[in-house]
């Protein structure tokens, strides 16, 4: 709980009723991979939760500079972004997109990587928002009134390769892309990449923590999941995935369960199936 708003999850009736809330800020925070042929910011702007306005870590809200997509931005950049989004730090944040669980978790990482821990996951997305039959948006969005937002970054939140190359031996490193990928027997979407995991690591893809209704499982369920696959609560957890945004979801999850200091390598597997000099097993 954070000044009495609920983290690291809402629900979609919590969400209803706080929508009038001044410091509640609804962001869409949807992205789709390179193999799907669809345009988040367009669909933002035919359809949305009322009042939302548009989280784009995959353009606006990213490293311009990087080898890698949406790569974690500078806190300069963050904070005018942001704040262009109407967030301060008195601002209750609550990030969705449009499959349920999958890349408002970025968002929801991202806030805290640069110190602000008012914000949540709506759980379920816009899929149970509107299968719930509650209000969306169909005209053209309201350019938000800009506000003043200062960042504080936390570094334990985010690795880089050699902090995963350094970490082999002690950390436990959480795979979230699907077993096809991980075991080297399907394709990366991605051109130009490796096949295969880094050395040592586990697979959990992330769908296995999200139950049928595409809300996140208790954490009963979670830490056995977790504890299921091999993974020790108690070591240094690093989460990877295909791209930095799926790794999210599970440090989402390790939230759940206690683990508040659970690291996403931003980089992921587009960088270190890149990288022809960094160990891999298939």
């Amino acid at each position: 709980m954070t000044d009495a708003y609920p983290t690291p999850t809402v629900s979609t009736e919590w969400l209803a009723d706080h929508l009038d809330d001044p410091k509640v800020v609804v962001m869409d925070s949807s992205y789709h991979l390179p193999t799907v042929k669809r345009d988040a910011a367009t669909e933002f702007e035919g359809l949305r939760i009322p009042g939302a306005r548009f989280f784009d870590f995959d353009g606006k809200i990213k490293d311009p500079d990087a080898d890698q997509p949406h790569m974690l931005c500078s806190p300069d950049r963050f904070e005018r972004e942001v704040g262009a989004l109407g967030v301060s730090n008195d601002s209750f944040v609550v990030a969705y997109d449009v499959n349920g669980i999958f890349s408002a978790s970025r968002c929801w990482w991202m806030f805290r990587t640069f110190g602000h821990e008012k914000v949540a996951v709506l759980d379920g997305g816009l899929p149970k928002w509107e299968h719930e039959g509650r209000h969306v948006e169909t005209t053209p969005p309201v350019q938000p009134k800009p506000a003043v937002f200062k960042a504080s970054f936390h570094p334990h939140l985010v690795r880089s390769a050699q902090h995963v190359l350094d970490a082999l031996e002690t950390a436990d490193i959480i795979d979230a892309r699907s077993a096809g990928r991980f075991q080297a027997k399907d394709p990366e979407p991605r051109p130009g990449l490796r096949s295969g995991h880094i050395p040592g690591s586990f697979n959990i893809p992330f769908q296995k923590i999200l139950a049928d209704n595409g809300t996140l499982k208790p954490a009963d369920e979670l830490k056995a999941i977790f504890t299921g696959a091999g993974i020790d609560l108690e070591n240094p957890i690093i989460t990877s995935c295909g791209s930095g945004v799926s790794a999210c979801n599970l440090a989402l999850a390790l939230y759940v369960v206690g683990r508040e200091d659970a690291a996403v390598y931003d980089g992921s597997w587009s960088e270190w199936g890149m990288r022809e000099e960094l160990p891999i097993e298939t």
